[in-house]
């Protein structure tokens, strides 16, 4: 069993308590990190105010970044899998 801990991220100079697996700390001040960056990237675009809509359009960039991510791994796999029977059928 993993011993869980609070930790203390900074986003858009806003400090926040956050409790995760001890294993996990990296990678919870890593997505901070990258959140504050894109929050900071729209704040500073001068186009969208408030903090909350600034997370909003930052939750939807992010997403958007990983659902892409997502798509090309799949075209990725569906290309490989069809050069693979290629091959396949060309070693027969």
């Amino acid at each position: 069993m993993s011993t869980k801990s609070t930790f203390e991220v900074k986003i858009l100079d806003k400090e926040y308590l956050v409790t995760c697996p001890e294993q996990e700390q990296e990678a919870l001040l890593r997505s901070a990190r990258h959140l504050d960056r894109k929050m900071r990237e729209i704040r500073n675009s001068g186009k969208v105010f408030g903090t909350e809509r600034i997370a909003v359009m930052a939750a939807l960039n992010i997403t958007n970044e990983m659902l892409e991510r997502d798509t090309m791994s799949e075209g990725s796999s569906t290309l490989l899998k069809a050069m693979d029977d290629k091959l396949n059928i060309a070693l027969k």
